[in-house]
């Protein structure tokens, strides 16, 4: 049996960081690949770092005017 996570959200990484036109921003495990939408923008890297970084970027949670 493989120790990975059943939810590759669980996992130690690599993760990136996505984020898409809205400016809304997801973490995303580094083997799938990007959705149509969003853009890589910090990764690869620990899980960790992914959500600091996505706390200390992501600080208005309201979708952008479009």
């Amino acid at each position: 049996m493989s120790d990975a996570p059943a939810n590759p959200f669980d996992g130690d990484g690599p993760f990136h960081v996505l984020v898409n036109a809205e400016g809304r921003h997801s973490l995303w495990p580094g083997f799938a690949a990007v959705p149509d939408g969003w853009t890589a923008v910090h990764g690869p890297c620990e899980r960790q770092e992914a959500l600091d970084w996505i706390t200390e970027h992501w600080t208005d949670l309201n979708p952008a005017a479009r």
